[in-house]
């Protein structure tokens, strides 16, 4: 631990009570209409009105996040489950209608022309889209939505397998197909299939009910599909849906093929006439997978030292962290999968979750989520919640550079050359085999909130999209149900509906970061965090500019940043 950091105290509040305890509706609802009741004579007050409305949204939010945190750490614990559920059946539904009076109150207050036009430019964009979709009778069903999503981590998390009498997560089980052995590997790969088989009707029947609710909710609003809703929702003020399409074509012209390369090497390296899916992740030179780290203490420790040589500022946001004990790493029974950054706007300290259990891909998955935090850091001081509340397109740029950024310092966790060499040359070809996943995912939402189907036409699509934009070398023979419910594995698709072609976005905006990196040195780091600074105060293009960066992804610019990342490799190799 670093003696030099403070550990950040929550700020004095100016609005909501200091000891307010959210247990009731009633709690919360005086401060709701005091702000709507609230008489404003001039610019400064209308700014300090929406000060006090952000200090209380930042309150709501991190108080909801604990929740949601807590839940997910231990899905088994009935209590934090029903202290979630509370918040998604007693305060949500009750705050959303203030949410639409406070917006109208705010645009059409008459003191608005004498506020910062600039400053508030993009925060007062997105109030005027929230209030163009909004519809009360939609309330009810963001309820009933949020609960159905929450289903998915519980369903996931009873996931398991035994393996030599040892029960094990599917994520400790999937480190296993990185085996030498192949007969093991098509042993565990077989059993993962069969497991997830068990619950494929009940994650299609969800998945239906989930797409039932979410076009009622986006006809209720005015439009003819749930996508085009969410674009709204979302705020893509940016690009749209052909932009999308135009992304996806894009990857599988200028990707897919160098995909492809990657994987027709692997086989020829193994000697497979037959290329399976239980091949993919081995090593091709019999080498034992990846460890570098052991156990969740290691893990922080070394990701704290190694963002410490990239910049100490790095360093010093993991270290708060830690010492806060804002950190939940491991992967255990009962801990629903996947990993995220959760921000903590109040205090200004984000939390980080994951479920490692010591392979590359959870380093890789570390310092993604450190990204993500140390943009939380970047942003904490800014006036307005909304302000630290970046598009994903910008969020996800922070953390997929620092996969990248990274790397010169893996050697903290890999003191062997060969294995250091090993993890570099892993991560530069997952920079770009992760793009026509993202772009297949995303494509597939498209088609699904766009085309009426069953659970059956929905499995053949899959199938239609995946045979342009997947993986070219395997053969799925006898494997062609698991290939057909592969996407069941994407939570994005159950809980966050249409957040996933960010990552692809964001990737290829990683790469260019790396790239000028490489070129400037310390001035990239400078403009990185130049860029994560502003949080959401300029368009995405503007934050991308401020970077030193272009936001595009027409097939010319994918191809550009292709051609690098295979130089990087070559040096590799």
């Amino acid at each position: 631990m670093n003696n030099t950091i403070s550990i950040p105290t929550r700020p004095i509040r100016k609005f909501v009570p200091e000891d307010l305890i959210i247990d009731s509706w009633d709690k919360i609802k005086s401060l709701f209409d005091n702000l709507v009741e609230r008489k404003i004579s001039s610019g400064k007050e209308l700014e300090k009105w929406m000060l006090d409305r952000s200090e209380l949204e930042a309150v709501l939010e991190e108080d909801m996040a604990w929740r949601y945190i807590k839940m997910n750490i231990d899905t088994t614990d009935k209590a934090l489950g029903e202290r979630f559920s509370f918040w998604i059946k007693e305060i949500s539904p009750n705050t959303a209608p203030y949410s639409q009076k406070l917006n109208l109150k705010l645009v059409n207050c008459p003191y608005l022309k004498e506020l910062d036009q600039e400053k508030y430019r993009i925060y007062l964009r997105s109030v005027n889209k929230q209030i163009d979709i909004f519809r009360e009778e939609n309330i009810p069903l963001f309820t009933i939505m949020e609960e159905k999503q929450q289903e998915y981590g519980a369903i996931s998390a009873k996931m398991s397998i035994e393996v030599d009498g040892e029960k094990l997560t599917m994520q400790k089980a999937s480190l296993l197909l990185k085996s030498n052995d192949r007969n093991k590997r098509e042993e565990i790969y077989n059993k993962i299939v069969s497991r997830r088989k068990e619950d494929e009707q009940t994650l299609d029947n969800l998945f239906d009910e989930l797409i039932e609710l979410r076009q009622k909710i986006a006809k209720n609003a005015g439009f003819s599909n749930y996508r085009d809703y969410m674009f709204a929702a979302m705020g893509r003020f940016d690009y749209n849906p052909e932009d999308c399409f135009n992304f996806h074509n894009a990857i599988e012209k200028e990707i897919v093929p160098i995909i492809s390369t990657f994987e027709n090497s692997r086989k020829e390296k193994l000697g497979y006439t037959n290329y399976k899916p239980w091949d993919i992740s081995v090593d091709v030179d019999g080498l034992s997978p990846l460890k570098p780290f052991d156990g969740g203490s290691e893990l922080t420790d070394l990701s704290i030292e190694c963002f410490n040589r990239l910049r100490p500022y790095f360093g010093e946001c993991l270290s708060t962290m830690k010492e806060m004990k804002h950190l939940d790493l491991e992967s255990k029974d009962g801990k629903a999968p996947g990993g995220f950054m959760y921000p903590l706007y109040e205090i200004g300290v984000p939390f980080i979750y994951m479920n490692a259990v010591g392979s590359q891909r959870d380093v890789v998955t570390m310092v993604h989520e450190g990204g993500h935090a140390v943009h939380s850091f970047l942003s904490r001081d800014l006036a307005m919640t909304e302000f630290k509340s970046t598009p994903s397109e910008v969020a996800e740029l922070a953390s997929m550079s620092m996969e990248l950024l990274s790397m010169d310092h893996w050697d903290v966790f890999y003191s062997d050359d060969n294995e250091l060499k090993r993890s570099k040359l892993e991560q530069l070809e997952k920079a770009l085999e992760t793009l026509p996943w993202v772009a297949a995912i995303d494509k597939f939402q498209h088609w699904i909130y766009t085309t009426e189907h069953t659970a059956k036409e929905r499995k053949e699509q899959w199938l239609k999209i995946n045979s342009k934009l997947g993986n070219q070398v395997i053969n799925w023979e006898g494997q062609e149900n698991a290939l057909a419910i592969l996407w069941q594995k994407q939570l994005h698709l159950y809980e966050v509906p249409f957040y996933y072609i960010e990552y692809g976005m964001a990737q290829l905006g990683a790469i260019a970061m790396w790239r000028s990196y490489k070129e400037l040195g310390e001035q990239g780091l400078d403009n990185y965090m130049n860029a994560l600074k502003l949080g959401y105060t300029k368009t995405i293009g503007e934050i991308y500019e401020k970077a030193g960066i272009k936001f595009d992804f027409s097939a010319s610019y994918v191809k550009e940043l292709a051609d690098f990342i295979k130089e990087e490799l070559e040096k590799l190799d």
